[in-house]
């Protein structure tokens, strides 16, 4: 699938074509990165992102004590890439991606959504009790760049969840 940031100076190709997951977050977190109603995180295998000079990140610490790296475009600022070093999937902002099916999202923090959630749809008050990706992948050195301009983004292996803690701030599924 084809993704990029909103001035297009961050252009990337995920590495399945289609993601793993797909969710849809009405948590306080992701209201807040989104300065929207929710995030969207598609979820793939960790992955060379092209471009690292063109990158910045945010880093902050997530409910369960992990650091979440937040990847934004440095011209536009549009969040492109969520990793937690020692995880081997990162989730790609949704909004990024071109041709992505949200009808097939999973809706999460439900409890906390400002917008109705459509019927029939996967849904949970908070996060999903366990969340095994089909893909086992070991990225062992994802966090290092190949010296060719590439960051490669997430690392090592983790199965991608934890719950959530009830005080509406989401863990994003790999936090």
């Amino acid at each position: 699938m084809n993704a990029s940031c909103q001035c297009g100076a961050i252009k990337f190709k995920t590495p399945l074509p289609k993601p793993l997951a797909l969710y849809i977050c009405h948590c306080d977190e992701c209201r807040l990165q989104s300065g929207s109603a929710y995030g969207c995180s598609a979820i793939f295998p960790a992955f060379k992102l092209p471009g690292k000079d063109l990158l910045s990140c945010y880093s902050r610490p997530t409910a369960s004590g992990h650091m979440l790296n937040c990847y934004f475009c440095k011209s536009c600022g549009t969040r492109v890439i969520h990793s937690t070093p020692g995880k081997n999937v990162v989730s790609v902002k949704g909004g990024c991606i071109e041709g992505l099916d949200f009808r097939k999202a999973t809706h999460i923090w439900c409890k906390r959504a400002m917008v109705p959630i459509p019927e029939g749809v996967e849904r949970h008050d908070e996060e999903p009790d366990n969340e095994n990706y089909p893909h086992d992948v070991d990225n062992s050195d994802m966090a290092q760049s190949d010296g060719g301009g590439s960051t490669r983004i997430g690392s090592g292996s983790g199965s991608g969840s934890e719950n959530g803690n009830g005080n509406g701030k989401g863990k994003l599924w790999f936090g």
